[in-house]
């Protein structure tokens, strides 16, 4: 109902409470006399995975309202405001014959009722429990309390997709994050510092989207280690489609989360306040390639301003590609080259105890399916979309994602109506240099 980051929607929820917020904005004028009807949902305990509705895991405490689910994720007012509800709204300025809560125009009022009759919490949570996600709010035992940081514009909850604790990951987390686009060095860098920091038992948080993210992302599962990928959309949607498998793995290895419901699609508004939870849940944030309009940009700053450690990785004075980094080093950043250096700017001390185990080869780091269609490359030339299909015994569309990915990653490139590898590459696949 409320957009993520929606600071007057967090602060109504903080002063008057959840059920009493839903009960104003689902029946408009009745809403400041009939907020004694909100009694029915009765109190809820927001124990985590009851089963007192119909036994799905994470719905807590769940009713109907006149037609309107209320859920403890949603409704849960003595968690925000210490009420019920009843009686929050008298005296409260421009509540009245035409009631509507302070801090919002007629138009945006109008927009919010009738996103709230549309808001099903029993669907939303049946369905996350069929993709196995469950849903964490605010004094739940998962429930990272760093979060409690950004104030109003807090999470009003997460939906998260995994079995580990998400607060106890959260606890020794790095963000890794940069541009989309990012060049063959970007991705080689930031697969290494996802490595490097699983190998250190470190949590590797991103983004999930392409280039700089799904490498770090990728580092860290080869590895062996912890990654989390916080999402823009819900987490049983993975977004983008060519990441649907990575994130499929991240959400058996790591964690999925989002602020999102099941089925909600992403926006460029949403991914710029998703940043916000990456910067809060973590110790630090480290920019790998980044534009000076790119949205990394905003996860670095984000963290500055709450106290966050806020690192980048220099790279070619004469790549714009790197020019927001450059920008972030003159400010309060500090320069990183590796996950060691990282690590000894957020860790405790002994964090640098573990020794390396040696640089980080890039292929390895890639799923069976994307190295099967890496190795269908020759060692010389370009290849066609069939024959590739053709050698690494796939299709020909799930090629095409491989071969999209490969790219991303800055191990493949377009060459007339064929592909081929890249320099990294080659040198990667035939690091004797032979043919295949």
């Amino acid at each position: 109902m409320l957009e993520p980051g929606d600071a007057v929607g967090g602060r109504w929820l903080r002063e008057w409470g959840a059920v009493a917020v839903l009960r104003c904005l689902v029946d408009g004028p009745d809403g400041a006399d009939g907020i004694d009807r909100v009694g029915r949902v009765g109190r809820v305990d927001g124990g985590g995975g009851g089963d007192r509705n119909g036994g799905v895991p994470g719905v807590n405490g769940v009713a109907e309202v006149d037609g309107v689910a209320g859920a403890d994720g949603v409704a849960g007012a003595d968690r925000r405001g210490g009420t019920e509800g009843r009686g929050v709204l008298q005296g409260i300025d421009g509540v009245g014959p035409e009631a509507r809560l302070p801090g919002v125009t007629a138009k945006r009022w109008e927009g919010l009722r009738a996103r709230a009759r549309r808001v099903r919490a029993v669907r939303d949570l049946e369905t996350a429990a069929a993709a196995g996600a469950r849903f964490v709010m605010p004094g739940d035992a998962e429930w990272p309390a760093q979060l409690d940081d950004l104030g109003d514009a807090r999470p009003v909850g997460l939906w998260v997709r995994g079995h580990p604790s998400l607060r106890i990951w959260a606890l020794r987390s790095v963000a890794v994050v940069g541009a989309r686009a990012c060049t063959e060095y970007g991705a080689h860098v930031a697969a290494g510092l996802g490595a490097g920091l699983a190998e250190r038992g470190w949590v590797v948080v991103s983004g999930g989207a392409y280039g700089v993210d799904g490498a770090a992302h990728r580092g860290a599962l080869g590895a062996g280690g912890a990654t989390v990928a916080v999402l823009a959309c819900g987490v049983d949607r993975p977004y983008p489609r060519g990441h649907a498998q990575l994130i499929g793995r991240i959400a058996e290895q790591g964690l999925v989360v989002g602020e999102l419901p099941p089925g909600d699609h992403p926006t460029p508004s949403r991914f710029i306040l998703r940043n916000r939870v990456i910067a809060a849940l973590t110790r630090g944030t480290v920019v790998v390639e980044a534009a000076y309009r790119s949205g990394a940009l905003v996860t670095a700053r984000c963290a500055r301003d709450l106290g966050r450690h806020t690192m980048g990785v220099p790279g070619p004075v004469t790549s714009g590609l790197s020019a927001g980094v450059h920008e972030l080093l003159r400010g309060d950043a500090v320069l990183v080259g590796d996950a060691a250096e990282v690590v000894e700017l957020v860790g405790d001390m002994g964090d640098l105890a573990p020794r390396r185990r040696g640089p980080v080869v890039p292929r390895d780091l890639l799923d069976p399916g994307a190295a099967r269609v890496l190795a269908a490359l020759p060692a010389r030339g370009s290849a066609g979309v069939r024959e590739v299909a053709r050698e690494a015994g796939t299709s020909a569309d799930d090629a095409v994602v491989r071969l999209y990915e490969l790219r991303s990653l800055g191990f493949v490139e377009r060459h007339g109506d064929g592909w081929q590898l890249t320099r990294q590459a080659f040198l990667s696949v035939f690091p004797e240099g032979g043919d295949a």
